[in-house]
């Protein structure tokens, strides 16, 4: 039987060491569909309940392996719903190729079924490499060009196949005028460092500071060791952006945790009184939280010159490696003697987690949904994987989930989207299936799309050699985030018809898809909830009902913020004293230090 197009491309996704391809079929891919059932589901074809998921799956495998993911989808209405996933990878720089198929060529420009102009709708999303494979000789260079341009650029690419030609003969480029060839997946990927005189430069700054700054995104992940070095030689705090927060344990007294609205206070008041800051590996966006403009020197590290210097003004640009340019860059750094700055940033941490232990404790209607996350810090596997959703628990991840060494953490940091905490935990689980997973997710995350994805999860559970995947719902049953951004920055009561969601049993679901199912509504039973989930044999579904009244205002929110919460409170927010009288006790906490709460 004759190769056909279908059948090379599996085949050469092999090569590449593709082990899946995250999707849902459709009759556009028909001809893919079949070539993996010939090739034995070779790359394993892991099936979504929805192409949107299918893209957030291939993020999370992207994320927490390092490696480009493939994910895959029909033409029209199958491309369409993988773009959300899509520009969350192309946002949060993670390695996809997207694989979508397209009308037959003798329909094209028929106004034909699903026909969609899929190049115009994919060229923002990929606009790294986007080819519509029109001929089976063009095949090997387009799909070999996109992986390695989606790993080399670290963003989304895309190959648009027509219906037809997946179940054509394929026949391989020739020796030939306009024929393009390809050679053997396979390449050397290098570790760039700046010029020695650039990093010469750097050090001088670094050395003439007395309060040094360090902010570690996720492209410093490869680098804790030398931020480590780093911190220890110039006296340093290092806050770290929240793509970032792995990249660091928060044991280290230095540490200083989140940046930004989702930050920490020690983590401000390092950006606030620094005189010296680096930036390693982060495209950090908002401004107001780094150093006022004329305060700092700054010196930043990326391996990508596209996105540096544009954040802060920068005086030294160093564009490599973040390992390979500090190792160039530590023996040049005079040991800083006088260590009152750290002493002091180590002070303002440890104050804080006292802050963040009593608020977890503060009594709540029914649980205070900042204890669900510190529980989970008290006993939390050295070698757990976390997923975060979008919403106000990412606030409780962000600021009271200890990250110690060994663990793996994400969310959807710059597109921000609801949905994707679920899906990424599947991916992490096909990344890493020998490693316990946890996707902390809140309830309208959990009714838009998490619910139908605890049925991938039990499908493909055996395939896990540690089957732990626990999806901790914090059910509140509001949009919460939202309704404190209503509060707090537009000065607006809760809209209840917008803001409130219906009640699902979301444990007694999980029973019925024949999960671990646990439903929790006693603060004293958490930590309890938490150790069952974690010893348990398979997934598990976590329902734990919390007060949506417990303010996610951040610690260093600004007199306008509360202000305008105020106002919205005094405009008839339909839970007034409920928020005031809670705001009140666990604001409380910043102010009196070993105060306990309930």
């Amino acid at each position: 039987m004759a190769q056909t197009v279908g059948d090379y491309l599996l085949q050469r996704l092999r090569e590449w060491g593709v082990e899946q391809v995250f999707g849902y079929p459709g009759d556009g891919i028909n001809g893919l569909v079949a070539s993996f059932g010939k090739a034995d589901n070779q790359p394993r074809f892991v099936q979504a309940r929805h192409e949107e998921m299918a893209a957030f799956e291939a993020v999370g495998y992207a994320k927490f392996s390092g490696e480009v993911a493939v994910c895959m989808a029909t033409s029209g209405p199958g491309a369409i719903h993988l773009l959300n996933g899509l520009y969350d990878a192309k946002l949060d720089h993670a390695p996809v190729v997207a694989i979508v198929g397209q009308t037959a060529r003798s329909a094209m420009g028929g106004s034909y079924q699903q026909e969609v102009d899929l190049q115009a709708l994919y060229k923002d999303v990929a606009s790294e490499y986007l080819v519509e494979v029109n001929v089976a000789s063009q095949l090997p260079n387009a799909l070999d060009r996109a992986i390695r341009t989606a790993r080399s650029s670290r963003s989304v690419t895309a190959l648009i196949i027509p219906g037809d030609l997946q179940e054509e003969e394929y026949t391989p480029p020739q020796h030939a005028f306009k024929q393009v060839p390809s050679s053997p997946p396979g390449t050397s990927w290098g570790a760039p460092v700046p010029p020695a005189e650039a990093v010469t430069a750097a050090a001088e700054l670094i050395n003439a500071g007395k309060k040094v700054a360090i902010l570690a995104g996720q492209g410093a992940r490869n680098a804790a060791t030398e931020i480590k070095d780093l911190a220890e030689a110039t006296g340093a705090g290092v806050a770290k952006a929240l793509l970032g927060k792995d990249v660091l344990p928060d044991d280290l007294p230095y540490v200083t945790g989140s940046l930004g609205l989702l930050g920490t206070r020690p983590s401000y008041e390092l950006m606030r009184d620094c005189d010296t800051l680096i930036i390693i590996g982060s495209n950090f966006p908002y401004t107001q939280f780094l150093p006022e403009l004329e305060q700092a020197r700054a010196v930043q590290i990326d391996v990508d010159g596209r996105f540096i210097g544009m954040r802060y003004p920068t005086e030294i640009n160093l564009v490599g490696d973040s390992a390979t340019t500090l190792q160039a860059l530590l023996p040049q750094l005079e040991h800083q003697q006088d260590r009152s700055w750290q002493q002091q940033v180590e002070k303002n941490v440890a104050s804080w987690w006292e802050t963040v232990h009593n608020e977890a404790l503060v009594e709540a209607d029914p649980i205070n949904p900042m204890r669900i996350v510190s529980e989970l810090s008290d006993r939390i596997p050295d070698d757990a994987i976390v997923t975060a959703d979008s919403g106000s628990s990412t606030n409780w991840y962000a600021r009271n989930l200890k990250i110690k060494t060994g663990i793996r953490s994400s969310l959807s940091g710059t597109l921000a989207t609801m949905g994707p905490g679920v899906p990424y935990a599947i991916g992490a689980k096909f990344a890493h299936p020998d490693r316990p997973v946890i996707a902390l997710v809140g309830d309208g995350a959990m009714q838009m799309n998490g619910l139908a994805e605890l049925i991938t999860i039990g499908r493909y559970q055996e395939l896990w050699q540690d089957r732990r995947l626990i999806v901790c719902v914090f059910h509140n049953n509001d949009l919460n985030q939202v309704t404190w951004e209503l509060r707090a920055m537009g000065g607006a009561p809760k809209f209840e018809q917008s803001q409130s969601l219906p009640e699902v049993d979301y444990a007694g679901v999980a029973r019925l898809f024949g999960m671990t199912a646990i439903a929790v509504d006693d603060p004293n039973a958490i930590g309890s909830a938490w150790d069952e989930a974690l010893a348990a044999t398979g997934p598990t579904v976590l329902d734990i009902r919390c007060d949506p009244e417990i303010p996610p205002i951040p610690p260093h929110a600004t007199f306008d913020q509360m202000k305008k919460t105020a106002q919205s409170v005094l405009k008839g927010d339909p839970n007034a004293l409920h928020v005031m009288f809670e705001g009140a006790k666990t604001k409380l906490q910043e102010f009196v230090p070993g105060r306990r709460d309930g």
